[in-house]
């Protein structure tokens, strides 16, 4: 899984794990009681699928050195669980509401680098993010799920797909249920054994997300990655 004894194959500083150029990740076990697993390291391609494969996702700001998180509890949604409201059904059903997978991928990320959602202060996407993010669209590894309102984006959402479960990174909306539709589309359409939302929101746990183990999260994963090779 390209996971490794910490004491032997990556350097340590203090109690966090200082990632060298290898592609390696310690063990995702031995991650702080907040979830910080490794610093440093890079946001090149291969080193991010690495991470998503194993349960690991980059989470920095601009003042901080890259961040790797592997989280002891992971907030998800599986498909099958979600919940919708009769307002929700209704406007799904409207004739100005449509929704478009991987055809504004950049304007999806941005969007959700420069709207502002109530209770942020500021954007984790830096400039390095959401280059990676691009490159890992280009390669057919990153999504977005755009929702249009009479013809215009109107919100949507953006993550990375491994095996059969997807790795949900940002959300926006500039109209209300926006980025509920985008969501909604991709739990019922796309077919995906899981979505993991990585933090917890009362929005989507009305939707039905629901905390699972780390463990749990973990077999999930293997068994999807697994099912896909």
């Amino acid at each position: 899984m390209g996971l490794t004894n910490p004491q032997t194959n990556h350097e340590v500083c203090g109690v966090i794990f200082q990632l060298i150029d290898e592609f390696i990740f310690p063990d995702p076990s031995l991650a702080e009681e907040d979830g910080l697993l490794a610093v440093g390291g890079d946001l090149r391609p291969g080193r991010l699928m690495l991470a998503y494969e194993n349960g690991i996702f980059p989470w920095y700001s601009k003042d901080t050195p890259i961040l790797w998180y592997s989280p002891h509890e992971r907030f998800v949604l599986f498909p099958h669980k979600i919940k919708l409201t009769r307002s929700m059904r209704q406007f799904l059903k409207k004739e100005n509401v449509e929704i478009r997978m991987d055809t504004n991928f950049e304007a999806v990320i941005r969007n959700c680098e420069t709207v502002n959602r109530e209770g942020q202060d500021g954007t984790w996407i830096t400039d390095d993010m959401r280059q990676a993010y691009i490159e890992l669209h280009r390669l057919g590894i990153a999504h977005s799920i755009e929702t249009y309102i009479d013809g215009k984006l109107a919100g949507g959402l953006y993550g990375v797909q491994t095996g059969n479960v997807f790795c949900g990174e940002s959300m926006f909306s500039l109209q209300p249920n926006a980025s509920k539709t985008a969501l909604v589309w991709l739990a019922t359409t796309q077919g995906y054994d899981l979505i993991d939302c990585q933090v917890h929101t009362p929005h989507l746990e009305s939707m039905g997300a629901e905390f699972i183990t780390r463990e749990a999260y973990g077999k999930i994963l293997q068994a999807s990655n697994t099912n896909t090779v």
